[in-house]
C-alpha cells in the first residue's frame, strides 16, 4: 500500500501576516497551499490534511461577543465555535483541494470530517488554563469577564489583556474508525481541524467542554494512530533553527530524536512558537513513528523528497 503523509497545516498560514482575514483572501491562501499538497499526490502518496484554527477562532468569538452586545444573539460556547471553524475551513480546504485536483486532471475523493477528540475530564490542563484565545480586552472588561464569567485572563505582551483556556490532551478520536476507512480507500481526508472539537464522557454521553487541544498536538496523536509514515508539520519556517534570530542562528536539515529532547530542555524551542511543534514530533516518533517533517508549506514537496526541510528521525 502506497505511504501515507499526514501534513498539518498552521491557521496562521490561511490568514497571513498583514491581511485582514477575509474569506477570499483565506480561500486565496488555501488554494496556494492545495496546489503545493496536490505535487504529494503525484509521488504516490496517500494524504491526510489537519490544520489549525487560532486566527478563525478569534475572528469567531468577535463576531459572538459583538451579536452578544449589539443584536442579544445567543453567545456560543468555544466548542461550538470550534465546530464553526472546523466546518467553514474544512469546507474551503475541501473545494480548494478538489478544484486543484480537477485542474491536474488528478482523481481522488476528498472529504472533511467533523471531529471531536475526547479529552479527560480531569485533565491538568483544566487546573492551568495556559491557551489565550480571542480579542484583547481592557484592564476594565477584562475585570469585567472576571467577575461576571469567570474567565482566567492574563496581559498579554502589553497589547491588553486575553482570556486563557484549558489546552488539555487528547486521549482518544472519536471518528478514528470512519477516518481509517476512508484513508484505506484512497480518500484524501480533512480532518482535526483545530485539534478536534473537546469533549468528555460523562453519564454515557459525549459533552464539549470550553477548552483548545493544540493543533499540532492532535494531529501527532492522529498520525499515531494512522501509522502514517510521515508526520509534516507546515509552518511560516522553512527549517527548524537553533539560536532563532540570534548572530549564531544556525538551521537544521536533521535532528534525532534524542536531540529533539535536548534542545526542547535546553529551551531553543520556546512555547509560543516552535515548542508545541517539537512536543508534537517527540510524541509522534516517541510512539514508534517513522519521520516527522517540519517545513513551509511551499517547499512540502521538496521536503518529502529528501531535498528541504527538517527531517526528525529515530536514528
Amino acid at each position: 500500500m502506497n505511504k501515507l503523509a499526514l501534513v498539518a497545516i498552521g491557521g496562521n498560514s490561511m490568514i497571513r501576516s498583514g491581511q485582514q482575514g477575509t474569506i477570499d483572501e483565506q480561500r486565496a491562501n488555501i488554494e496556494q497551499t492545495c496546489e503545493h499538497l496536490s505535487e504529494i499526490l503525484k509521488l504516490g502518496f496517500r494524504l491526510v490534511i489537519t490544520h489549525g484554527n487560532g486566527p478563525q477562532v478569534g475572528n469567531q468569538l468577535l463576531r459572538v461577543e459583538a451579536g452578544e452586545k449589539y443584536s442579544k444573539v445567543s453567545p456560543e460556547p468555544l466548542d461550538v465555535c470550534g465546530a464553526d471553524t472546523q466546518g467553514m475551513l474544512g469546507y474551503l480546504l475541501q473545494q480548494s483541494m478538489n478544484n486543484v485536483l480537477m485542474k491536474k486532471k488528478l482523481h481522488y475523493n476528498v472529504c472533511t470530517i467533523v471531529t471531536q477528540c475526547v479529552v479527560e475530564e480531569n485533565d491538568p490542563g483544566f487546573w492551568y488554563p495556559s491557551k489565550p484565545i480571542g480579542p484583547f480586552y481592557s484592564k476594565e472588561d477584562s475585570d469585567k469577564k472576571i467577575e461576571t464569567q469567570h474567565w482566567v485572563m492574563k496581559e498579554d505582551a502589553g497589547r491588553g489583556y486575553r482570556r486563557l483556556v484549558a489546552s488539555p490532551k487528547p486521549i482518544e478520536i472519536v471518528e478514528e474508525e470512519i477516518i481509517h476507512t476512508l484513508v484505506e480507500k484512497n480518500y484524501i481526508v480533512i480532518t482535526v481541524g483545530g485539534g478536534g472539537i473537546p469533549v468528555v464522557r460523562k453519564n454515557g454521553k459525549l459533552v464539549g467542554v470550553e477548552a483548545v487541544i493544540d493543533k499540532d498536538r492532535a494531529s501527532a496523536f492522529l498520525a499515531q494512530k494512522l501509522k502514517a509514515d510521515y508526520f509534516i508539520i507546515s509552518t511560516d519556517a522553512d527549517k527548524v533553527c537553533l539560536n532563532y534570530k540570534k548572530p549564531n542562528q544556525v538551521m537544521l536539515d536533521k535532528l534525532s530524536l534524542a536531540e529533539a529532547k535536548q534542545h526542547l530542555k535546553d529551551g531553543q524551542f520556546p512555547p509560543g512558537n516552535m515548542g508545541p511543534k517539537i512536543e508534537a514530533v517527540i510524541d509522534f516518533l516517541s510512539s514508534g513513528g517513522h519521520e516527522a517533517i517540519i517545513t513551509s508549506p511551499d517547499n512540502i514537496l521538496r521536503a518529502v523528497k529528501g531535498e528541504g526541510g527538517t527531517h526528525v528521525t529515530n536514528n
